[in-house]
């Protein structure tokens, strides 16, 4: 119902946006990580609301005419093209041939030399031609671009300044990569605030080769300094990262706006209904973890399963079902046979039949900024056992408090889950034990869960609030834009 309320209010109340066209910029569109489904929703919601919706990608995987595909190979020199076609043609034996890529890399050298040399140097790729198109590939000029992701080689940080200057332009971000020198994530690491140099940790994604992180970050500082730039987090502790960062002399005004869900997949069913579907037994506690890919560098599954490990010792494995939906093949072979592996599914639809069979979903991250996974496990009224990093606090109302990281508990009417610290096995194995071992909490836990994710992370909430936000983006713009010529 809320949902439908907030949906007729943009209806009425926003008619100026019934002339809006919003040109949204992203890595890919379809099945892809949190980032680009929280692109693909707002893309989707903003279209249903006959609004001018545009979505420009480095990779298109759907047929959706309104997903346009960034010319960054059409625009590339014919000497260029030649190699990197070339190239291409290897693709298929890469993953069944030794030196594939390593052939594929050589041939996409010879037709960029420069471009090869500063990846060999740890330099950011930032050549991608198809950037400067923006404007030209959208058939209606946009009134706003809302750009999300900008790594995955695709775009070209540098065309921010010019960019800037034409048409609003909004940054929503969904790690700290535009931070730092090269990563999504500096965990403990706080050279990001004093230029990087000296990289502790090369190989985080996304990964480089030598540590040009000095020379990367004072060149994200220059152009931040030249660029107009609306800022949008999804959490207040990535907001916080931010007003600490080099982006700040580009900000002209900063908001944070949660992520949200689809409410018409992610809610409560029936819980025996769903495990029949699924082929689990109606009288076992299911513990369930999803990502799309348990190996990530910011996921902790090992704590996940060392914790499920514990838990086992009082519960007979007859009774306990743990799920890690995520992975097309187990990580290491078991012979417990209350571990099941589920290849990552696609389908949302499937997605949500796992949380709404789970009696508590499970989540242990080293970083993480607001995980999707989570808003999804509450919005099927699923409690949530996590680690208190990054914004996940934000999402989760804790039964517990945590002085440690100044988090404070909620009463059992409000609370929707459990904080736990990072890495603390026995933490997380207490927490399950105590869900598991008490009906009533946990079905309490459920129902606020749902009721939570109704009233904050619902997909038309979301989509209402940066409606909002980009009318008072545009008049501030314009206002600025007016000023400037008037001296």
């Amino acid at each position: 119902m809320a949902d439908k309320q907030i949906k007729e209010q943009v209806k009425k109340e926003n008619v100026v946006n019934n002339l809006l066209t919003i040109l949204q910029v992203n890595t890919s569109d379809l099945h892809a990580g949190g980032a680009e489904r929280v692109s693909w929703q707002l893309f989707e919601a903003y279209r249903s609301l006959g609004l001018k919706s545009w979505l420009a990608v480095g990779k298109k995987n759907s047929n959706d005419p309104h997903v346009l595909l960034i010319p960054n190979d059409a625009k590339r020199n014919s000497w260029a093209r030649f190699w990197r076609t070339t190239g291409e043609k290897i693709t298929p034996f890469i993953a069944k041939t030794r030196g594939a890529w390593q052939l594929q890399t050589l041939l996409y050298g010879i037709g960029e030399p420069q471009r090869w040399l500063n990846i060999q140097r740890g330099y950011e790729e930032f050549n991608f031609p198809g950037s400067k198109h923006l404007l030209d590939i959208c058939p209606d000029d946009p009134h706003v671009i809302h750009l999300h992701n900008l790594h995955g080689n695709y775009f070209d940080l540098r065309i921010l300044p010019e960019l800037s200057r034409q048409v609003p332009l909004i940054i929503t971000l969904h790690d700290t990569w535009l931070l730092s020198g090269h990563c999504a994530y500096s965990f403990d690491c706080e050279r990001w605030q004093i230029g990087c140099g000296l990289c502790p940790n090369l190989k985080s994604y996304p990964a480089i080769r030598r540590d040009g992180t000095a020379f990367n970050w004072k060149r994200k500082r220059d152009i931040f300094h030249q660029s107009r730039l609306f800022i949008v987090t999804p959490s207040q502790w990535l907001m916080n990262q931010v007003e600490q960062s080099i982006l700040v002399p580009a900000i002209k005004n900063a908001k944070v706006i949660p992520n949200g869900v689809d409410l018409s997949v992610f809610h409560p069913e029936k819980k025996w209904a769903m495990r029949r579907e699924l082929g689990i037994q109606p009288d076992v506690k299911v513990l369930l973890f999803v990502a799309k890919s348990l190996r990530s560098s910011f996921k902790d599954f090992q704590m996940i399963y060392e914790a499920i490990k514990l838990v086992n010792q009082i519960f007979h494995q007859e009774k306990l079902l743990f799920i890690a939906l995520g992975e097309d093949a187990p990580m290491e072979q078991t012979d417990q046979e209350n571990l099941r592996y589920i290849p990552y599914q696609k389908d949302a639809f499937d997605v949500a039949r796992y949380y709404q069979a789970a009696d508590i979903y499970l989540h242990a991250a080293y970083a993480d900024t607001f995980p999707t996974t989570i808003l999804e496990a509450l919005a099927c009224g699923t409690p949530v056992i996590a680690t208190a990093v990054g914004g996940i606090p934000e999402q989760i109302k804790s039964l517990i408090a945590l002085s440690q990281y100044n988090l404070r508990s909620y009463p059992l009417n409000d609370a929707t889950g459990i904080l736990v610290p990072p890495r603390d096995v026995a933490a997380m194995a207490v927490a399950i034990e105590m869900l598991l071992t008490n009906e009533s909490i946990r079905q309490q836990l459920a129902e606020n869960a749902s009721q939570d994710a109704q009233t904050r992370f619902s997909i038309d909430k979301q989509a209402a609030m940066y409606l909002e936000w980009y009318q008072e983006v545009i008049k501030i713009y314009h206002f600025d834009s007016t000023l400037e010529l008037s001296r």
